[in-house]
């Protein structure tokens, strides 16, 4: 194996840790990303059920 082989051997080796490691970091921002617009959804939408409760509890 030649010096050249060797070196292409080992920046393949590096790369694929770096790979690994970002996309555990790209999964980390998707799920903080799903999290954050559920709060948003939720918070939105819990003031209008919350209108809707009241006003089927008023009607009886």
């Amino acid at each position: 194996m030649t010096a050249i082989d060797q070196l292409v051997a080992a920046l393949r080796a590096l790369s694929g840790d770096r790979d690994r490691g970002a996309t555990a970091v790209e999964y980390g921002l998707i799920a903080s990303l799903i999290a954050a617009v559920i709060a948003a959804v939720v918070g939105t939408l819990g003031l209008d059920v919350v209108a809707l409760y009241t006003t089927v509890i008023d009607a009886f």
